[in-house]
């Protein structure tokens, strides 16, 4: 079997989504790009191998490329998911134009742009489900087959369901049907029981920020599975804040999410949310620490990311 199938990230983050195929031994990441210098700053400390390109996508063209076409396996990328996400209540009403209209939502055309200019073997472009709602699915489909890939599968997998201490179900667009065989659960506790307490190691363990004494106070009364506080999306309201339960899978940790610990009055630190992604210990994120909360949960958990890249070592291999 090949042992070096060389990727590229695009929208690559801090490199969550890479990290899981480089986990199996199997992939090379030859070139990742972001626009957010701190992402691609912690992507080229963890994947010192790779090119990374801090740059707009929108300027990503074939003179840029020129080195990789016609010699990459497969193109990886989230471009962003705010345009088409519940959680955002100035999400565009109608779906169209959130992929169409929106700049950011414009995004997800130039990820399909590029998979255009270097014909993969296999895409796979991940988001949120509502990337699909309304027409949008059948105009993702339309976009694809236009640049030259006529099977188009919308393959919908929860994190949860492939050894990931959080709950996130999210849907993986490419040109193959993914479907890992599905591993034993792990709960938040299984996570994060072996870390000391916040301190200088491992890596992103420092304490977290403090609770004012009037949230504390609040804070003292919730059960496992409370929020301190909501904020309105687009469909509603929603928890963060969130006091964990230790047994069960966390909620989806989002850019903007903060957890409270099952067992202590405080925030968890960045490296407990890592975990909760499962991130390695040795995966460091560098950056203010906001920026560093944001990267963990902006990216795709490792664990799910793992097991898409063993089942697509199968159709590798067979020649597709």
């Amino acid at each position: 079997m090949k042992t070096n199938y060389k990727i590229i990230d695009l929208f690559c983050g801090a490199g969550g989504f890479s990290e899981g195929f480089r986990q199996t031994g199997f992939y090379k990441v030859v070139l990742a790009i972001d626009c957010f210098k701190p992402a691609a700053l912690t992507y080229k400390l963890n994947f010192p191998e790779a090119d990374v390109l801090v740059e707009d996508i929108k300027n990503i063209d074939d003179r840029i490329l020129r080195n990789y076409i016609d010699s990459i396996d497969v193109v990886i990328g989230s471009p962003p998911c705010e345009p088409f996400t519940a959680t955002n209540p100035r999400r565009e009403r109608n779906p169209l134009d959130r992929l169409y209209k929106d700049p950011i939502g414009q995004l997800t055309l130039h990820f399909i742009r590029i998979v255009g200019l270097l014909k993969p073997r296999v895409f796979i472009m991940e988001n949120v489900p509502a990337i699909l709602e309304n027409g949008l699915k059948q105009a993702l489909t339309r976009e694809f087959r236009r640049i030259g890939y006529e099977n188009i599968y919308f393959n919908i997998l929860n994190a949860e369901d492939y050894g990931n201490p959080s709950r996130r179900r999210r849907v993986f667009i490419s040109n193959i049907r993914i479907k890992p065989p599905f591993k034993e659960r792990v709960v938040v506790w299984d996570a994060l029981k072996d870390l000391p307490e916040p301190g200088s190691y491992p890596p992103n363990h420092e304490p977290p920020p403090q609770i004012t004494i009037r949230k504390l106070k609040r804070l003292a009364g919730l059960k496992w599975g409370d929020s301190l506080v909501k904020f309105r999306g687009a469909d509603g309201e929603y928890p963060n804040l969130i006091k964990l339960h230790p047994y069960r899978c966390s909620p989806t940790v989002m850019g903007s999410s903060r957890f409270i610990h099952p067992f202590e009055n405080r925030l968890l630190t960045v490296r407990e949310q890592a975990r909760l992604m499962s991130f390695p210990d040795t995966f460091v994120f560098i950056g203010g620490r906001d920026e560093q909360y944001n990267m963990v949960g902006e990216a795709v958990p490792v664990a799910l990311s793992r097991s898409i890249a063993k089942f697509l070592l199968e159709v590798l291999s067979s020649g597709v």
